[in-house]
């Protein structure tokens, strides 16, 4: 899906992802040992969706639950939290959005406001992710956090629209004929899973506040 070039990102960002999560005592070494050999299977098989360390820790081996990481995340860091599936995301933002770098990193820049960039994702915890939309995006980031159910929706819809887009279609955005947006099964990045639920206050129309 993602070309070869954004193999060592993908990596990067999971090993490190991986690193933070035992620093802060959200799983057990061996548990996470036993995701990075699976990480390795899946992404030498080329299914960049399912190549996630997070992922692989909640939905196949069930040894860690995203709500905690988002807790950890918020609680520890001070990171906001959005919901991308009610935020009206500008059509030149999404125009600009590199999709596999999206799926390489769990991230998704939202919107701008002159120098400041809004990016949501679902690996803040990687230093390798952030340092890659730093450097990418220039300016400064306001990082908010979110679930992968809600990043995978996201970027299924980008690639839909432009897809029709492609074909001629005239769709609104988030309009008749999209997919709705709580959904399981497809939105789901490794595993059916149900509607994802963020146990926060979300910013969802409203852009998130600059703080500095």
């Amino acid at each position: 899906m993602a070309p070869t070039e954004y193999r060592p990102l993908l990596m990067r960002a999971n090993r490190l992802l991986g690193s933070a999560l035992i620093e802060h005592n959200l799983v057990k070494f061996e548990d996470l040992e036993a995701a990075n050999e699976r990480l390795l299977e899946v992404a030498a098989s080329g299914q960049v969706r399912q190549s996630s360390v997070l992922s692989i820790l909640v939905y196949e081996k069930k040894v860690l639950k995203e709500e905690d990481v988002l807790h950890h995340v918020v609680d520890d860091h001070g990171v906001g939290v959005v919901d991308l599936r009610g935020y009206d995301v500008p059509e030149e933002v999404k125009k600009e959005i590199d999709l596999d770098a999206c799926w390489a990193t769990w991230s998704v820049p939202f919107d701008r406001e002159e120098d400041f960039h809004f990016v949501a994702t679902a690996y803040y915890l990687s230093p390798a992710v952030r340092s890659h939309w730093e450097k990418k995006l220039g300016g400064q980031i306001i990082w908010q956090a979110t679930t992968m159910d809600i990043i995978a929706d996201f970027l299924d819809r980008v690639t839909s629209e432009r897809t029709d887009g492609k074909k001629g279609g005239t769709r609104s955005p988030f309009g008749s004929g999209s997919r709705p947006p709580a959904s399981g099964g497809t939105a789901s990045p490794a595993a059916p899973s149900g509607d994802s639920h963020i146990p926060f206050p979300v910013s969802t129309t409203v852009k998130p506040a600059i703080t500095h």
